[in-house]
This record gives C-alpha cells, sequence and structure tokens, in this order.
C-alpha cells in the first residue's frame, strides 16, 4: 500500500511539472503570435509608390526634359499641388489606367512624348499594384500563422490549467477496481484516477492478463463503470485490447448526455451530387459535433468545395482547436487557396454533453433552428461564407439544451423553399407542428414537407437533426 501510495505522488509531481511547462511553451508560442502581427496590411497604392512610378516613366521618356513640371508638381507635399498624386492613384485603382483627361493641363499642351509617357506611367503603377497584392497575400498569410500560434497557446493553457486543477481520486476507488480486474485475471499497476472540474473522470492504468487471453478495451471499460457507477469509454487513441503483455490504457467518463443523429439530402433537380456536405461526430471526449456547409452553386464543384471545409473543420477540432478558431483558420486557408471565387457557408454546432450547452457557429450559413419543450427557437446566421473576408469573427450562438430538445440545420434550398416573405418564421411555425420523433425521422418529415412546396429542388437540399437525450 505505501509502494502504490508513493506511486500517485510521484504521478502528481509528473502533472504539476508537466502543467508547467506547457504553460512556458503557451507564453512562447503567445509571444511569436505578437511578434508576427507588427506588420499591417497596405490598403490601397501609397504616396511613394506613386512617386517611384513617375520617376521610372519620366527617366524612360523624359531624359533631362522638365518642360511640364509633374515631378516637381507631385513631389510637393504641401498646399493644393499635392492633391494631384493622390488623385493620380486612386483614380489608377478605380479605373486601372490612367488616361490623357486624368493629366494635368500643363503637361498635355507642353509634353511632345504624351503618349509614351502615359504608357509608361500605368505599366510602372500596374507593377505597384501587383506588388502589393503579393505583399498582402504574405501578410495574409503570416496572419494565419499568427492566428495558429494564438490558438496553440491557448490550448496549451488550457490544458495546463486542468492538469494542475485535476484532483487525485484513486484512493477512493482503487481497491474496489483491483478487486474487480483481479477476478477477470488482470493485474493493474500504475492506477490513477483524475477528477476534473465539471466532475468528469479519467482512468489510467497498466494492465496485462495473466491467464493467457485477452480482453477489449470496451469491456474493461464496462468493467470500470459498474465500480465508478458511470458509463466510460476508452481513448479513441489508446490501445483497444489487454493481453499478457504489459500495456498503458486510458479511460474517459462519458457525458450525461448522448447526441443521436439524424440527416436527409436531395440535390438540385438534374444534378446527381449534391453540393452540401456535413458530418457529424460523437467520439470526441466530452462533446458531439454536428457540421454543414454549402459550396456555391450546385454539382460536383460545389460538393467538392464543401467537402473540403468540412474536412479541415473537423481535423482542427480534433487536433483540439476551439471552434471559434477552427472556423477563422478555415476561412483563412480558403482565402489564402484562392476558393474565394467559389466561398462554401459553414455552419457548425458543438454540443457539451457534460452540461448539455450547445454552441452554433455560423459562416454564412443559414439559420438553424432548437426544437424545445414549449417552443422552437430561431439561431440567426451569419452572413458572409468562408473564403471571402479576412479577418472575419464567426457568428457565436449558445443555448442550454435539455432532454429531448432537437436540433435542426439546414441548407439554404430548403429556407427558399418556404411559403412567403418570411422563411424562417414559416420554418420555425412547420416544426412546431411536428409530432415527437427521433433525429432520423424529423430529418425526414423535414424533407419531405420541403419537397411537396418545391416540387423538383431549385437548389440542394439537406436537412440534419440531432437530439439530445438523458443517459
Amino acid at each position: 500500500m505505501l509502494k502504490r501510495r508513493a506511486v500517485h505522488n510521484d504521478m502528481t509531481d509528473v502533472n504539476g511539472y508537466a502543467a508547467k511547462r506547457l504553460k512556458d511553451m503557451a507564453r512562447s508560442l503567445g509571444g511569436l503570435a505578437k511578434t508576427f502581427g507588427k506588420m499591417k496590411e497596405e490598403p490601397g497604392l501609397t504616396k511613394e509608390d506613386g512617386l517611384a512610378a513617375l520617376e521610372a516613366a519620366s527617366a524612360m521618356v523624359c531624359g533631362s526634359c522638365t518642360g511640364c513640371g509633374i515631378r516637381s508638381q507631385c513631389r510637393s507635399e504641401e498646399g493644393e499641388e499635392n492633391y494631384y498624386l493622390y488623385y493620380l492613384l486612386r483614380t489608377f485603382e478605380k479605373k486601372g489606367n490612367v488616361d490623357f483627361e486624368d493629366m494635368p493641363r500643363r503637361f498635355l499642351e507642353v509634353c511632345r512624348r504624351k503618349s509614351d509617357y502615359l504608357g509608361q506611367l500605368n505599366r510602372n503603377l500596374g507593377r505597384a499594384t501587383m506588388n502589393l497584392a503579393w505583399k498582402n497575400r504574405f501578410l495574409e498569410s503570416r496572419d494565419a500563422v499568427a492566428v495558429q500560434f494564438e490558438e496553440m497557446a491557448g490550448i496549451l493553457e488550457e490544458f495546463s490549467g486542468q492538469m494542475e486543477r485535476a484532483a487525485d481520486v484513486t484512493a477512493r476507488w482503487e481497491d474496489s477496481l483491483r478487486a474487480l480486474f483481479r477476478k477477470k485475471r488482470i493485474v493493474l499497476d500504475r492506477l490513477l484516477i483524475l477528477q476534473y472540474e465539471q466532475e468528469q473522470r479519467e482512468v489510467f492504468f497498466t494492465a496485462r492478463m495473466t491467464n493467457g487471453r485477452c480482453m477489449t478495451a470496451r469491456d474493461a471499460a464496462e468493467l470500470i463503470g459498474r465500480v465508478m457507477k458511470a458509463s466510460f469509454s476508452p481513448a479513441k487513441d489508446g490501445k483497444t485490447i489487454i493481453t499478457r503483455n504489459a500495456s498503458s490504457f486510458r479511460f474517459v467518463e462519458d457525458g450525461k448526455y448522448r447526441l443521436l443523429f439524424g440527416s436527409s439530402k436531395v440535390p438540385r433537380g438534374g444534378e446527381e451530387v449534391s453540393g452540401d456536405s456535413y458530418t457529424f461526430k460523437s467520439r470526441l471526449p466530452g462533446q458531439a459535433i454536428m457540421s454543414l456547409s454549402d459550396g456555391m452553386g450546385s454539382g460536383q464543384s460545389a460538393n467538392a468545395d464543401s467537402e473540403r471545409v468540412i474536412e479541415i473543420t473537423e481535423q482542427l477540432l480534433e487536433t483540439g482547436f476551439s471552434a471559434r478558431a477552427s472556423l477563422k483558420l478555415v476561412n483563412t486557408v480558403l482565402l489564402l487557396t484562392g476558393q474565394n471565387e467559389r466561398p462554401a457557408t459553414l455552419d457548425l454546432c458543438l454540443v457539451d454533453l457534460y452540461s448539455g450547452v450547445a454552441e452554433a457557429m455560423k459562416l454564412g450559413a443559414a439559420a438553424s433552428f432548437v426544437i424545445g419543450r414549449e417552443d422552437v427557437e430561431i439561431l440567426e446566421s451569419g452572413h458572409v461564407p468562408a473564403g471571402v473576408l479576412n479577418p472575419v469573427d464567426p457568428v457565436l450562438l449558445s443555448r442550454k439544451l435539455w432532454d429531448g430538445d432537437r436540433i435542426v440545420m439546414v441548407s439554404d434550398g430548403v429556407l427558399d423553399a418556404m411559403p412567403g416573405d418570411e422563411k424562417e418564421d414559416a420554418f420555425r411555425d412547420f416544426l412546431a407542428g411536428l409530432p415527437e420523433a427521433g433525429p432520423q425521422e424529423t430529418a425526414e418529415m423535414v424533407m419531405t414537407y420541403a419537397l411537396s412546396l418545391d416540387g423538383e429542388p431549385k437548389d440542394d437540399m439537406t436537412v440534419l437533426v440531432g437530439g439530445i437525450y438523458g443517459r
């Protein structure tokens, strides 16, 4: 017993050391993010760009001639003459070139090589505009890296705080767990049980079989749940079978709620493939995810765009990025890869399975709806699809869910099929009249109703429903 207690103390010390090191790493990443944030994007051509273009045109065409005085006019730093350089730059940005009527009267009267000069000036301003575009694209790439550093710092900071605040409750369950596993011919070593702020518990141990047989990690999770009076699942990235060779295992307590899913999807009339993509997952620790993306247009190209948005978002969430950071990073990635010409919306809903709180985050997505005990609530949408603006802040909406509540996410095609001008209100009234049903039945009823109104779909239609239920 004394030996086992010493192991617990050692692990507690390791947790404290690891938490401190993670916090130091978070500070370093935060400092790097601030360093990246010092450069600012240029909004347009500057005075220096204009003067350089004029000087280059004069060197190519004018030589020593100063008859028109345009260089001295644009170099003046005060008075009305300085206004002309500003006018010249804004004119080029607006029209893409400078014409004769945009030049000073003295230049038109005196200069004998007006066409040559104007051609050189337009070429030089065009090069400056191209350089500005590349510079801003580089700065956008830098901003994406800075955001990643900031979010990684936040993740490490949060994780280190969890480690510091975790309570070691091993002593409460140790004897019972060892006794039950011993009956199954399993030897437990280095047992550690941690309890976090939301009373979520994690069980760590090294185990081996003594009778030459094996046991799945899922069966071991059931044994843990039997002792600790709760439901546990093996960690996603852990080993799946206990054998005679000692291995380490981790088990996570399931939340108080579970989320069941249903979906229905119909492509636009005349198309074989829908431009909408969606996913749902309930295997992430303590949370479930629903996401829906509507690609611009329809068919295969729209489907490829929306699938890409969904895949990137899913990877970021599984890595540990927050939902808000994931949406911002997805927007930046799509912007940098040129997908701003074919933007895709993104609708993301994360449900905390311990508290039952749902967070909906949107980039240009249609409204979502929550069918509650007494009424149907509309979760309003954002207006900017992913890959259009940078920087962009996702629209964040939060709501507490109760046993039996259903979340309904739809693409634009479903809402557009609703009667009248107030599409969201009409859809809410329809949902309020639906009978009690499971998520899949709800999704099918919604799709059947939308198709009955629209006949052949004029746009891709997708319905995603999540129902929350107490365990």
